[in-house]
């Protein structure tokens, strides 16, 4: 008999009717070490191929009975490194997924450092939950020399479920990430130099946050030190007394310890492979009505057995009768007063009862109204 099989689809549906768009700031204190990176520190992206393993039949595997040809491959070159001489032919690899390893390090992760690193399936593997690296370098893609080392058990922000003829993901379940997994095997030269000034390097320009840097380390040490070059460097003369290499990590150090008053944006942060949602408190919302309903179209197929009369000759036979069924619920509506924030806004959300998901798309289309006081980033 043949498996059920079956797949739902879930459209949501967001009507939204607004009125205008304006900017909203807030002002904190911040120090200059969580507002800039020192220029020529760039840091340096790394790549490397390996496998994980451990899985519940949800690694690679391709239309044969065989996985894919790489991940096969891979297995036998591992083996025959531990002395186990294999037939690739003979290997299967539902446990295994090739995967390719990310990870970013600066000049300032000394040999011996720790690094996070991140994980995806190359092949056709289902899910990655339960995997474990196995040790894979990491190469600068520049020179193709080993930079680092990763290994690890897998974090992953989904889950799956699976059964003949069915499969429920919720997430994404291909990607994970291992928190300080990776270990940096040599270091990067950087010093800094006198022959040219110290460049700050702001990680999110902005012309008013520049200016105030100039300002308060001009104040510090009572010259005129800094100048803003555009709203994403600051650069920084060298004083006679810190032109020594010992002192000028000093004097880097008495910068970067400043405070000055950040002029940051709303935003609100959505990863979309988790359905993770991160708002400022200050992200504010203008008057809007958020309509809401779900249509839910359903599709599946149900085998039949056709039994022939006995002595006919006939042969038993499944059919596959197919049924497709549409539901739809009644839209819900809420009503934003002006000046809405975040929180009064979740509020609302939680009360109707809506997925992450849901409120992903309610955000994004608040945003394309121009109803969202703030910057929406979806990763």
């Amino acid at each position: 008999m043949n498996p059920l099989s079956y797949k739902t689809l879930k459209i949501t549906l967001i009507t939204l009717l607004a009125v205008f768009l304006t900017s909203e700031v807030t002002n904190a204190q911040s120090r200059l070490s969580d507002l800039v990176e020192i220029q020529h520190a760039e840091r340096k992206e790394l790549i490397g191929y390996g496998l994980v393993t451990g899985l519940d039949r949800t690694g690679d595997r391709s239309s044969s009975s065989r996985g894919s040809v790489f991940t096969v491959q891979s297995i036998a070159n591992m083996l025959e490194n531990f002395g186990i001489t294999v037939d690739a032919d003979r290997l299967r690899t539902r446990n295994v997924a090739a995967v390719m390893v990310t990870a970013t390090v600066t000049p300032y992760h000394a040999a011996g450092s720790e690094i996070d690193v991140t994980v995806s399936s190359l092949g056709d593997a289902s899910s990655l939950q339960g995997g474990v690296l196995l040790q894979t370098p990491l190469f600068d893609p520049d020179n193709q020399e080993v930079f680092a080392k990763a290994q690890g058990a897998l974090i992953v922000g989904g889950i799956t479920a699976e059964i003949p003829g069915a499969r429920l993901t919720q997430n994404q379940t291909l990607t994970a990430t291992i928190p300080s997994g990776g270990v940096v095997e040599r270091n990067e030269e950087f010093s800094l130099s006198t022959e040219e000034p110290l460049g700050l390097v702001l990680r999110e320009p902005n012309y008013a946050n520049a200016r105030n840097m100039v300002e308060v380390i001009n104040e510090t040490f009572d010259e005129e030190l800094a100048s803003m070059y555009h709203p994403g460097l600051v650069k920084v003369d060298w004083p006679e007394a810190f032109r020594e290499r010992g002192s000028m990590n000093v004097f880097t150090s008495i910068i970067l310890d400043q405070e000055i008053a950040v002029e940051a944006p709303a935003k609100v942060v959505i990863n979309e492979r988790t359905g993770t949602i991160v708002a400022g408190g200050e992200v504010i919302i203008d008057n809007a009505m958020i309509s809401h309903g779900n249509i839910q179209v359903r599709t599946q197929v149900n085998p039949l057995v056709s039994q022939p009369p006995a002595f006919s000759g006939g042969e038993t036979q499944v059919l596959n009768v197919p049924e497709a069924g549409i539901s739809e619920q009644v839209a819900q509506t809420i009503i934003l007063d002006p000046e809405t924030n975040v929180q009064q806004l979740a509020g609302s959300l939680n009360a109707l009862g809506l997925s992450p998901r849901d409120i992903i798309s309610i955000f994004q289309a608040l945003d394309r109204a121009g109803v969202l006081r703030g910057r929406l980033i979806v990763m």
